[in-house]
């Protein structure tokens, strides 16, 4: 699943999340959702998510 769509996304989900600083080289980091920052449905360019570790992405990938 991509993860441009709100209600795919929840807290506890494996996610691969693209950081503002990797968004050139398009590198993922993989994490736990912890919060939810998108508050519209549906995103182009990913749902931006707080993994449980602090990090804030873009979801590119739901695991």
């Amino acid at each position: 699943m991509s993860g441009q769509n709100r209600n795919e996304i929840y807290p506890g989900l494996e996610v691969d999340i693209i950081l503002k600083k990797d968004q050139r080289s398009g590198k993922k980091t993989r994490g736990i959702v912890k919060d939810l920052l998108t508050s519209s449905s549906f995103h182009s360019r990913g749902i931006k998510v707080r993994l449980e570790d602090g990090q804030v992405g873009r979801v590119a990938e739901i695991i």
